[in-house]
């Protein structure tokens, strides 16, 4: 099933027009409600799309009261963003998921591709351990939704980061995006390009770190081998200031604003996936606690 939506910002430019009253000068009212009406016409269509999802009593659960949602030995629950089956460049490896790294960076391969777990979260906390190849870059995202936009007049499908925040995988030590963006913040463990870990205390490349994401009535906490790196509040005034100031501003990129902006949808949830960057990352010990 697809959700169609249109951007939210031309209705709200709309109301807004109304609520500060009428102007006395009637040829610049026309002009601006010609202007609304241009914009509001223009506006790009997305849709969410919805899938099956995974019932998670079919999933064992841990002493801790954990699902455990890889079991080291197959996919079960899992498959490509924007597909129906686990694109090639995923295997696994000595009971960790491996991502097949081309090369390529963000130039995603046919057989390659982000990986979701086929379940949307809503309050919860994940745990898994993670380790990168040297200079190599990834990503955990959470809250995701699988969304296609209009592109010359077709709908094509939209990077996965585009609707989740971003838990960022890096080899700090090696690769470029450590020193780019601001204080830090694309560093491990970090709000990709918002907010930077502290203490950044991961691990060098080839040894395993540990991840917990916890995720709870929009307070959100990156955790990164024991100590809490990051916190931060969705859906507040000060989530929408740190879009604005990122990558993601509504200049920038429109619909990545107005989706991360409410992420997680209308039911504020939304699935878990691993980054296919074009570098070798594994990822194993995965398991999530539901807080509802």
């Amino acid at each position: 099933m697809k959700k169609t939506i249109l951007f939210s910002a031309c209705a709200a430019l709309s109301l807004s027009m109304v609520a500060c009253g009428g102007n006395p000068n009637k040829a610049k009212n026309a002009e601006a409600a010609a202007e609304t009406k241009a914009e509001a016409k223009a506006a790009p269509v997305y849709n969410v799309i919805d899938k099956p999802q995974v019932d998670l009593a079919t999933l064992p659960v841990d002493k801790e009261g954990y699902y455990v949602i890889f079991d080291g030995k197959t996919f079960n629950g899992w498959r490509g963003y924007g597909k129906d089956n686990v694109p090639a460049k995923w295997t696994i490896d000595d009971g960790a998921i491996k991502f097949n790294g081309t090369g390529g960076g963000e130039a995603q391969k046919a057989d390659g591709g982000d990986l979701i777990f086929a379940h949307k979260f809503k309050n919860f906390e994940l745990e898994l351990e993670w380790k990168i190849s040297k200079g190599g870059n990834s990503g955990i995202l959470y809250l995701a939704q699988e969304v296609e936009a209009e592109k010359n007049g077709q709908m094509k499908l939209q990077p996965i980061y585009i609707s989740s925040p971003e838990y960022q995988v890096l080899d700090n030590e090696n690769h470029p995006d450590a020193k780019l963006g601001v204080d830090g913040n694309r560093k491990s463990a970090s709000l990709y390009d918002m907010i930077p870990a502290v203490p950044q205390n991961a691990k060098p490349f080839g040894e395993w770190n540990k991840a917990k994401i916890m995720v709870y009535k929009g307070t959100v906490v990156h955790g990164q081998n024991g100590q809490n790196v990051v916190e931060y509040h969705l859906w507040t005034p000060q989530w929408t200031e740190m879009l604005e100031n990122s990558k993601f501003s509504s200049q920038k990129w429109p619909l990545a604003f107005e989706l991360l902006n409410n992420c997680g949808g209308e039911n504020h949830e939304g699935y878990i996936g691993l980054q296919d960057h074009g570098d070798d990352v594994w990822f194993r010990n995965i398991r999530v606690k539901v807080l509802d």
